[in-house]
């Protein structure tokens, strides 16, 4: 698996904001963290029980981590880093997530810490045709009447293949090998 992280911290990167809504879709945020059984809430989590379980494990009372947003898609579209993989399909990602513990959302060196290591165990995981990528970028959390700055992780991931079941399947197996490898560094 191909992996690396990035950082993007500058005025024009995206960041997100907690809670958030968007009026248009109607679609918003869920705090899968305190109330699980929000994730029936999850359209992608419905229709993909693999997110679901990696958003149910990243949510756990167990895990240090929660998640704010996610989605799903495929394509047979290719950049030019997706050629190395020579598919024809690609099924990709993203979710959003963030340490739960307040000091640790607001600290920069602990994601960038999480995510060096992160992607150094993942380095070492079998060779698939799949592609994880991990973006520290900045939050802003509104509690109550005042808003804090913080930091979370985008978490992009796509496994290729020659038609979409197989890409889907690569991916599937690319997402579990990061839930482990997540559980592996928060466990140290």
């Amino acid at each position: 698996m191909e992996t690396d992280f990035a950082v993007e911290l500058g005025p024009d990167d995206e960041t997100l904001e907690i809670p958030w809504a968007d009026p248009e879709s109607g679609l918003k945020y869920h705090d899968l963290k305190r109330h699980s059984e929000l994730l029936s809430n999850i359209e992608e989590a419905c229709r993909f029980p693999e997110l679901r379980e990696f958003l149910a494990a990243l949510n756990s009372v167990s895990s240090m981590f929660e998640t704010a947003k996610c989605d799903v898609w495929s394509s047979t579209e290719m950049s030019a880093e997706d050629e190395i993989f020579g598919a024809a399909h690609k099924f990709g990602s993203y979710v959003d997530f963030l340490f739960s513990e307040e000091t640790s959302c607001c600290s920069f060196p602990e994601h960038e810490k999480f995510a060096r290591d992160l992607v150094q165990l993942l380095k070492r995981a079998p060779e698939i045709p799949a592609l994880a990528e991990f973006l520290i970028r900045r939050g802003y959390y509104h509690l109550r009447n005042e808003t804090q700055e913080s930091f979370y992780i985008t978490f992009y991931l796509f496994g290729y293949g020659d038609d979409e079941p197989q890409a889907r399947q690569r991916w599937a197996i690319a997402l579990k090998l990061v839930e482990n490898a997540i559980k592996q560094v928060c466990a140290h």
